[in-house]
This record gives structure tokens, sequence and C-alpha cells, in this order.
């Protein structure tokens, strides 16, 4: 199975090492977009489908808290698994995003094998390693 996948985070480092944990998975993901902000993922979404979406909180323009909300009062949180990964462990902020859709939370730092399995846990894909 091919997945289109969409990274979006302020750090374009941050946004290589996703995309080079995804190939390293075993994720077959065919197409990776990559946004800056919530404003260029929702850019994005406006001409692209994907299948699931990897997103920070804290950016500027537009935060991951407020593109998971307008993701979810458009529908697209009920079709499009969103894993939220930030620096940010607190409860409140990932019942927050649980609430508006969210379906897996990774916190920075953190080890390539524990996004890998979140993604198999949100996705019910394997990866092959």
């Amino acid at each position: 199975m091919s997945f289109r996948v969409l990274i979006v985070d302020d750090s374009p480092s941050m946004r290589k090492m996703i995309r080079r944990v995804i190939a390293l998975s075993g994720l077959e993901a065919d197409t990776v977009f990559e946004a800056g902000d919530g404003l260029e993922a929702l850019e994005i979404m406006d001409r692209e489908w994907v299948d699931m979406i990897l997103t920070d909180i804290n950016m500027p323009n537009m935060n991951g808290e407020e593109l998971i909300r307008r993701l979810k009062e458009t529908g697209v949180t009920e079709a499009v698994p969103v894993i939220v990964i930030s620096t940010d462990a607190t409860t409140l902020r990932r019942d927050n995003v649980a609430g508006l859709g969210a379906r897996g939370y990774i916190v920075k730092p953190f080890l390539p094998e524990a996004l890998r399995d979140e993604i198999e846990r949100v996705t019910g894909v394997t990866c092959a390693e």
C-alpha cells in the first residue's frame, strides 16, 4: 500500500528528519508533502489528497492545534489520521488535540522506532523493517 504524507513543521531540519524516518520505517510513502505552518498545510490540502498528516504544534502563522481544529470543521480528521509530533508533552495539550481528532502524539525528541510504531498503530499498516 502506498501513502501520501503531509509533514507540517516550521523547522526544515525536523521535516527532513521525519521524512528520513518515514523512509527508513518501510512505509511506502510515494509522495511526501512539506509545509512550514498550518496555513501552508491547508493550501496543500486544498489541491492534494493526503493519507496521513504529521504535524508540530508550535509554529508561526497557524499552529498545529488550529490546523487540526480547521481540519475537524471540514471533516478531514475523520478520514485522514493526524499524528502530532511536538515538544509539548503536557496532558492538557494531548487531551486538546485528541478532542479535535488527532489520533496519535509523539513527544520530541523521539526515537525513530517510536514514530514508526505510532504510524503503524494509527494507520493499521505494518511498516516493513
